[in-house]
This record gives structure tokens, sequence and C-alpha cells, in this order.
């Protein structure tokens, strides 16, 4: 079977897309320090009345890059092609989280148990627990943000689109990707934080969901040059008619 550059290029950003939130869910787990990673001195932040540092999920190395690539979907495959990706995403991810808690499930080896003591880890089976067995609320707030925030980007990108034509990329993909986050870095927070077990304050809520806004902003910001770079390659790859044709029927709706 032979494949035609466009349809070579969606299998490849569709691939990249589903294993980067994928992936991203299951890191996601790991909260970091961002100052003693980078070798500073913490910063403490102070909003809303509470204080903190700069802790971040592990899962925002990868969502910038998955919502990067939404909009290099979106410029060439159009709206289709972003709701076809994303709620596929949102399918497969349930999909894992169903195969991850039945591993967890199941009886462990004996032998397994006790297998990495002398690495720290005394119980294998409690480890994998933890760390693949995330909370209910939390699965259910983060694949509802990223859903709520694929729609909200695919809309405010083409509604960008029909006012500056091809130009201005960096005010569609950019400003698209700043306003979806900003309802992504709150919702995710209010449904497995606030609605969810710990009953977060509405203060704290505000002061993390801020912080973690203002951290995707700036990254956001910083990668945009990326779009740029991934526009030029492939209007190489596909040519300068072929690449004309996919934007014009993207920004048609076809």
């Amino acid at each position: 079977m032979k494949f035609d550059r466009p349809t070579i290029l969606f299998l490849l950003l569709a691939g990249f897309f589903i294993a980067n939130a994928i992936i991203a869910e299951f890191i996601g787990v790991k909260i970091f320090a961002l100052e003693e990673t980078l070798g500073l001195a913490p910063f403490d932040w102070n909003l809303f009345g509470q204080s903190g540092s700069l802790n971040f999920t592990a899962g925002v190395l990868l969502w910038p890059v998955v919502f990067i690539m939404t909009d290099i979907i979106n410029e060439y495959f159009g709206k289709r092609g972003v709701r076809f990706l994303s709620y596929l995403v949102v399918g497969l991810i349930i999909y894992a989280f169903v195969f991850a808690y039945l591993a967890i499930g199941l009886t462990p080896a004996s032998w397994w148990v006790g297998i990495q003591a002398n690495q720290g880890v005394p119980d294998m089976q409690a480890a994998f627990a933890v760390i693949f067995g995330q909370g209910q609320w939390i699965i259910v707030g983060s694949v509802t943000a990223f859903l709520i925030g694929q729609i909200i980007d695919v809309t405010v990108f083409h509604r960008v689109r029909r006012v500056t034509g091809d130009r201005m990329v960096w005010a569609r993909a950019t400003g698209s990707t700043l306003i979806s986050q900003l309802v992504d870095s709150f919702v995710v927070l209010y449904i497995a934080f606030v609605l969810g077990p710990q009953q977060w304050p509405t203060e704290l809520f505000l002061a993390v969901g801020t912080v973690n806004y203002v951290y995707k902003f700036v990254v956001a910001i910083a990668l945009t040059p990326l779009i740029y770079l991934g526009r030029a390659l492939i209007d190489a790859y596909l040519g300068p008619e072929q690449s004309r044709t996919l934007k014009e029927r993207a920004a048609a709706g076809a």
C-alpha cells in the first residue's frame, strides 16, 4: 500500500500527538521542583494569601508540545483533524488507565515484590500501584480539561485565521494556545482537587492555577519559533502547491 505525502504527514503528526498526550498523563504523577532542577534559589510566590515554590507535574514537559502539534495539525488538516485526534486521545487515555488498573490488580510474584529493595524500593507492588494508579478524580479532571482546551484551541485558531488569513501565524497559533491553556490550567485543578476528595479552598485553587498558567504562558511564548520551524519543514516536504491546497482546505473547514 502506497501513501501520499499528506497521508504520511497526518500519520506522523497524529502518532506524536497521541504518544505525547498519553506519556504526559503517566509521567504527570511526578512533581518536580523547577528552581532546584535549574540550579536556582527557590522562588517563593505569594498569591491569594497562599505561598510556595515552583513545583509542577512532570507532564508539563510534554503538554506544550501537544498544544504546538495541535496548532500545526490545525494549520494543515483543520478542525476535523484536531477534533478527531482529540476524541481519539481521550479514548486511548481511558483505555490505557483501564489496563493500568487491571495490571495493578494482578497478584504480584512474591520474588518480584522485594527485587529492588537494595535500590530503596522495598515493595514494588506498592510502588507500581502508586505510580500507575492515579486517582480517578485526577484522571477525569485531566481528560476533561484536555478536551475542553482542545475545543477552545481549535475554535480560537480558526476565528483568528479568518481575520488574518495566511499572515500572523503566531497570532492564531500562540494566541489560541494561551487562551486554551488558561482554561485547561483551572479546569483540571477544579475537578481533581476542588470537587475531588481533597476539597481545596478557593484561595489555594486560584493560587496554584495562576502559577501553573504563568509557567505555561512563558513556555508557549518561548516555543513559538518551533511553530514556524515546523511549518517551514512541512512546506518543504509537501511542496508549495500541495501545502497551499491543504491549508486552504483546512481554513475552509473541509
